[in-house]
């Protein structure tokens, strides 16, 4: 065995312990009240054999504690995952805003953000077709500001009160609590056919958005339109976007289901890992600016929650980014315990009108006082404001402040007053004083009563694989619907969309297809496909299939030549262990067959075909395979190659072998960076 193999493959004792290290390390067993511990291993009893006595406060506190580790999980938003970083602005944003992190580039400002799917509880996978929460608290010197956003600019209804409504019918049915994670059942599509506000949205879930390769290859958006209110007191409206600078990039829906059953923490991991290594996430934050007085100057309300703006005609500027850089220490601590909230704000952003937001503005609120236990819920350490907090508010469960002096009040003499309220000038949130007037109805806008314009404009805008995606996804979605009435009634309404995209669902689940002409929209925005983002090679998963005796110098020309480019090559083979080049050279085997899946790769490398060995060969076919019918890069080399040619693959797209070891690499490298080959034939 190699020295490199031996350092390499095995940590010191002192490193593991080191990596294993609390804040604990050296120090004495305490009670939480920090009375030292003799002995934790057996309860107080009368006698060895006797009944354990209620004497025994060490178990009883220890036990409550365990009893109480579980708080409520979210009703929405159960299952994420988070990390901490930094926010930089690129340029002062003062003439639009006069929010205080958004004025110096040589300031950073720190950040946590959430990702999570929205349906499934805590211990759903990770790959549900879902809509994804991506939401950012920035501890700023003015206080804390949560964008609490998606990854999808868009929702499903447009006024709050209807929120319940949609998570009822979109939860698992309260009969018999199935499905789990999934929006194909009966009530989900109930709700759609008869809240047609919802067609936008819908059109986004049933694309390749809600099945995203990574929450660091995902857009986030702001959703809501708000205000920039600047120090003269001009406000501009706005909408938030988080761009990833690897692009936006997706799974297919079979790969999803599959990485669900092999590894249902696929997301998280990726994030963890990817933090872990250095390669930190980052987005670029970016703003669409309208003037008040360009308000109504579009086809759409731009208060409208289920429509977007689109880019082509209100530019997304680049502002600023933000890079993810530490890990969480404790998960329920703070991915569980961080409280997000619309109404966090900062001088110089301020609300829109937009009835959905108002609504939001109070559930927040009252969902944290239940989950978190109280109104503290400011004082656990992930969401305290790194600026210091004074107020008269006193008292309540889990309280951390200890208030002095009898005053508790405002206004006082007391205490001369005391805390004193800030002026505009120093600092005081005011809210902008927008004219308002009108009777107290229930009522919605008639600008509101679009609903399937954009919709038609986000289909109009898909390349043609992403159109088939849509389509396959409405078809599994109503196939598992057992009315007919609602899949008829869905049929119909997308035929308002695309007549061509509800006749082909129709077709698929035997129901009839919609009346009327094909809509003679044809409105695009390119920045709606994901065929036209970013494609890098950084960070991807390549499965190395490969065996004892390959050829060790050019197998290593490869590998390095990935990594010089930011791709993670792990090598796959029958067994773990290490195996051995004909030159000699030594390799760490990461996963067998048995241990990793095609799905949980970008692309494949075969260096290896199992010479003589039928069930690598069988494994190995398998595998590479699989990946072919995903759309995935495949390369393969030496014996490798025999994969490609006893299974039809050699002269697909996206399929590389052959040549030199610089032009080969070369050409494998470009094709991992496009992602995936939709043109192929599969087979």
């Amino acid at each position: 065995m190699s020295d490199d193999h031996k350092v390499n493959g095995s940590n010191s004792k002192k490193e593991q312990l080191d990596k294993f290290t609390t804040d604990d390390q050296g120090k004495k067993l305490t009670t939480n009240q920090g009375l030292k511990v003799s002995e934790d291993e057996f309860s107080l009893k009368a006698g060895e054999r006797g009944p354990t006595l209620m004497e025994d406060f060490h178990f009883r506190e220890k036990m409550t504690h365990f009893d109480h580790e579980r708080i409520p999980e979210r009703i929405v938003h159960a299952r994420g995952f988070a990390a901490h970083g930094e926010f930089q602005v690129y340029e002062s944003m003062n003439k639009y805003t006069k929010a205080g992190f958004l004025q110096d580039p040589s300031k950073k400002t720190p950040v946590f953000v959430r990702f999570s799917t929205v349906a499934g509880s805590r211990g759903s996978g990770e790959l549900a077709r879902d809509a994804r929460g991506f939401s950012t608290k920035f501890y700023t010197e003015e206080g804390n500001y949560d964008l609490v956003g998606n990854n999808i600019p868009v929702f499903f209804i447009q006024d709050a009160i209807k929120f319940p409504d949609l998570v009822h019918a979109l939860k698992p049915e309260p009969h018999n609590e199935i499905p789990q994670a999934a929006s194909a059942h009966d009530t989900f599509w109930d709700f759609i056919a008869n809240n047609q506000e919802s067609a936008h949205m819908v059109m986004w879930a049933m694309s390749d958005r809600a099945i995203p390769r990574s929450f660091r290859m995902m857009e986030g958006f702001g959703v809501h339109t708000f205000r920039f209110v600047n120090e003269e007191g001009k406000a501009h409206f706005v909408k938030f976007h988080w761009k990833p600078l690897l692009g936006t990039h997706s799974v297919v829906w079979d790969e999803a289901q599959k990485i669900n059953g092999k590894d249902p923490d696929f997301h998280r991991r990726d994030l963890w890992e990817a933090i872990e290594n250095g390669d930190y996430p980052e987005y670029e934050l970016g703003v669409q600016i309208l003037s008040e007085e360009d308000e109504f100057n579009f086809d759409f309300d731009i208060l409208d929650p289920t429509k977007l703006w689109p880019e082509e005609e209100v530019p997304v500027k680049l502002i600023g980014k933000m890079t993810l850089n530490r890990n969480v220490d404790n998960v329920f601590a703070e991915t569980e315990q961080v409280a997000f909230h619309p109404g966090h704000v900062v001088p110089g952003i301020d609300f829109s009108n937009d009835p959905l937001l108002q609504g939001r503005l109070f559930s927040y609120t009252d969902t944290q006082l239940i989950r978190l236990g109280g109104p503290n819920f400011h004082e656990l350490p992930i969401n305290r404001p790194v600026c210091p907090f004074h107020n008269n508010q006193r008292d309540g469960y889990g309280r951390q402040t200890i208030n002095k002096g009898p005053v508790s009040y405002h206004k006082n003499s007391l205490a001369a007053n005391t805390p004193e309220l800030a002026t505009e000038k120093k600092g005081g949130y005011t809210h902008y004083q927008e004219k308002t007037e009108g009777h107290k109805v229930r009522a919605r806008s008639e600008s509101f009563k679009d609903h399937f314009s954009q919709a038609t404009l986000f289909w109009n805008s898909m390349s043609k694989a992403e159109k088939e995606h849509i389509t396959e996804a409405f078809s599994f979605e109503l196939g598992k619907v057992k009315s007919e009435f609602v899949q008829q009634q869905v049929v119909d309404m997308f035929g308002n969309v695309s007549k061509e995209l509800a006749t082909t669902v129709a077709e698929a689940i035997g129901a009839n297809p919609p009346q009327g002409e094909e809509s003679n929209d044809t409105k695009t925005s390119p920045a709606l496909s994901q065929e036209n983002t970013k494609k890098k090679p950084s960070t991807r998963k390549v499965a190395v299939i490969i065996d004892n005796d390959f050829h060790g110098a050019e197998v290593s020309q490869v590998l390095d030549a990935l990594k010089i480019e930011g791709v993670q090559p792990e090598i796959v083979s029958g067994k773990l262990g290490v195996i051995s080049g004909s030159d000699g050279k030594e390799l760490k085997v990461d996963h067998t067959f048995l241990t990793a899946d095609s799905v949980l790769f970008d692309a494949v490398y075969a260096v290896s075909a199992g010479q003589g060995n039928s069930a690598f060969y069988k494994q190995a076919a398998y595998f590479t395979k699989e990946a072919f019918t995903h759309f995935k890069p495949i390369g393969a080399t030496h014996h490798g190659e025999k994969l490609l040619t006893d299974n039809n693959m050699e002269s697909s797209p996206g399929v590389i072998s052959g040549g030199e070891v610089k032009s080969y690499t070369d050409r494998f490298i470009q094709a991992i960076s496009a992602h995936r080959y939709w043109e192929r034939e599969v087979i």
